[in-house]
């Protein structure tokens, strides 16, 4: 029941994104802020076709200097303004001001705004926003504790990842092959992942997707039949390892979304993974808890995590269905993403 549940949510979030991304088919106006000098910055304007020049915005940096204005040109059908600003206190923390002369046209609008050190931040705002606050610069810091807490977000959301560690939790059983099943998926994905966001190793999302969707569902195919001989029961650390060299590329995916910093790459990418551990671990931790107090009253049982000795659990077998049935549901949906 949770499952079909789970289900009828995930088709109608799929739904409602789909209308969302066909409701905003409209060029933003877009700011172009680039740092020339020490405290000199060149602010470009790109205006869309459908603004009539009547209306033409008005783009300013109020706290900052008008140095020059360059004559509008057209470009692509946009209208296109440049002026220079001598901001003496820095950008970090200025506000963009958007003024239309005449109506707001009801457009998005896009800030892009690259500092001399070559670090780059994008900000996306809503029509009715005319007044944007630039960030501050990124530090170090900041740069940890953001891709941190991203990466605790991705994993404790990503209900694909966390379905293939509950079984491998199933399967390894003890805690001893519990904690060299974790590790070796661990040691995995982490090598992707680091491979894929520093572009040594790219491959195609959607694909991936639809693999680590499949690495699931074969993990539940081998906990419904509980042939405890193959492979992935002999040799779960073995296995897992494979398949986090795949799930690393997902990972790897979220980090892009989130945009690593020009000027410290591997800090971000070494928080992000940190993030995804932490919240693995936390994960880990509070379903053996539950386990364990669910198996509190089965005093007759051995000593075991999951897999009760060589006797299937029931529980086992309903956790193979549940899982496979949803899995399976995501292979077909992100197979039939490639051609969309």
């Amino acid at each position: 029941m949770r499952a079909a549940a789970l289900i009828c949510v995930l088709i109608a979030w799929a739904c409602i994104a789909g209308g969302v991304a066909h409701a905003h088919d409209g060029r933003p106006l877009f700011i172009n802020i680039i740092e020339q000098d020490q405290g000199l910055f060149t602010l470009r304007t790109n205006t869309p076709a459908s603004v009539p020049p009547i209306n033409t915005p008005q783009v300013s940096l109020p706290a900052c200097r008008a140095a020059a204005v360059v004559q509008p040109s057209i470009s692509s059908g946009a209208l296109a303004a440049k002026r220079l600003y001598m901001c003496t206190e820095g950008l970090s923390g200025a506000e963009v001001k958007i003024s239309y002369p005449v109506f707001n046209p009801s457009l998005s609008t896009l800030v892009r705004i690259t500092w001399a050190s070559g670090e780059i931040r994008t900000i996306l705002v809503g029509p009715q926003e005319t007044s944007i606050i630039i960030p501050t610069q990124e530090t170090v810091g900041g740069i940890a504790l953001g891709n941190l807490q991203h990466g605790i977000r991705h994993i404790l959301s990503g209900i694909d990842h966390l379905l293939f560690i509950t079984c491998l939790m199933v399967i390894a059983g003890t805690w001893r092959r519990m904690l060299l099943t974790i590790t070796g998926f661990t040691l995995a994905h982490s090598l992707t992942l680091a491979l894929s966001a520093l572009e040594v190793v790219r491959l195609p999302g959607p694909p991936i997707d639809a693999a680590i969707a499949l690495s699931i569902v074969f993990l539940a195919a081998e906990i419904v039949r509980n042939q405890r001989r193959s492979l992935i029961w002999r040799n779960p650390i073995m296995v897992a390892a494979a398949f986090g060299l795949l799930h690393g590329f997902g990972f790897a995916s979220a980090l892009s979304e989130l945009g690593l910093p020009q000027t410290e790459i591997l800090t971000a990418l070494v928080f992000f993974n940190i993030g995804v551990e932490a919240g693995q671990i936390a994960f880990v931790f509070v379903l053996s808890v539950l386990f364990l107090l669910a198996r509190a009253g089965i005093s007759h049982m051995p000593l075991q995590l999951f897999s009760f000795g060589n006797a299937q659990c029931p529980f086992q077998r309903s956790v193979g269905y549940v899982v496979g049935t949803l899995s399976a549901f995501w292979v077909v949906v992100r197979v039939g993403s490639f051609w969309s």
